[in-house]
């Protein structure tokens, strides 16, 4: 966030969003139905905005849930948007429905996380990846960050590391851009100061004197992936290759809700569909 997000007042505040998504006053204004002037007052403070106007800007603004709760209080109303424990019995059928789409997606591995990237369900095919991780990385609550990128987790044995890291560092920041959490700015912290290993130095689609032969999965065997960077992680001695995709909640009206995200990791080459369909029918 801008500084002037940062500062007290409901007024600066949407002044920060608005700068952040780069949008003019007038713009702003069109789209909410209301003059530029009345956005100027509201910016400076000269006006007061309605609850109703807090929550028209914010969605124009495309405003996080939690975030459009903060201007709420910071314009002096009570929060709109509830935030409820995924335990609560108000949140079965959602927690049904999201361990039967994660058992669907078997063999391959998926998972899904919450707003500062904590495990909160996994499917078996998520699981077989998991082999060799430090226990301790593996007591909950277990952070699909930490869990990737630490030395002892899942990182020794990504093959092209500097890139995947680098894809997971910038979206961390997409997300602190977007949220004011401490939390999430604590752990990009932790996980950008682990150390690349010597062995992924060099480029992962770099073939060197004495390096085995390509197997499945390997840089060497599909140097190119044009639509889309890939995982490559090895397993038992195979190399597998994934595309990532996440999938959000639409219109979310919690916070929690509002903040859990499913990553599904879609074989990236038939020899991979084939490898995991083998190891787990």
């Amino acid at each position: 966030m801008t500084t002037a997000a940062q500062e007290t007042g409901v007024g600066p505040m949407l002044r920060g969003w608005r700068e952040q998504r780069r949008i003019s006053q007038l713009e702003l204004a069109l789209r909410a139905g209301s003059s530029s002037r009345h956005i100027s007052f509201v910016e400076t403070g000269r006006s007061r905005p309605s609850e109703e106007m807090v929550l028209r800007l914010a969605e124009h603004l495309d405003v996080p849930v939690r975030e459009r709760n903060a201007l709420l209080l910071a314009a002096g109303y009570a929060p709109h948007y509830a935030q409820t424990p995924l335990d609560d019995p108000s949140m079965s059928a959602l927690r049904e429905g999201m361990e039967r789409l994660l058992r669907a997606y078997d063999p391959y591995p998926a998972l899904m996380v919450d707003g500062t990237y904590t495990v909160v369900a996994a499917n078996r095919g998520m699981g077989m990846l998991l082999d060799g991780v430090a226990p301790h990385l593996l007591a909950p609550p277990v952070n699909a960050m930490r869990l990737t990128l630490h030395p002892e987790g899942l990182a020794p044995r990504i093959r092209n590391l500097p890139e995947w890291r680098g894809h997971l560092l910038e979206q961390m920041e997409r997300q602190i851009a977007l949220l004011r959490s401490d939390a999430l700015r604590e752990l990009y912290e932790e996980v950008a100061a682990h150390p690349v290993p010597p062995a992924h130095s060099r480029p992962a689609d770099a073939q060197q004197p004495g390096d085995a032969a390509p197997r499945l999965g390997d840089a060497a065997a599909h140097p190119t992936f044009p639509f889309a960077l890939p995982l490559r992680i090895e397993h038992r001695g195979t190399v597998l290759s994934f595309v990532s995709t996440i999938a959000t909640f639409n219109t979310p009206m919690d916070v929690t809700v509002s903040e859990l995200a499913i990553e599904t990791f879609l074989p990236a080459d038939p020899e991979t569909a084939k490898y995991l369909q083998s190891f787990m029918p």
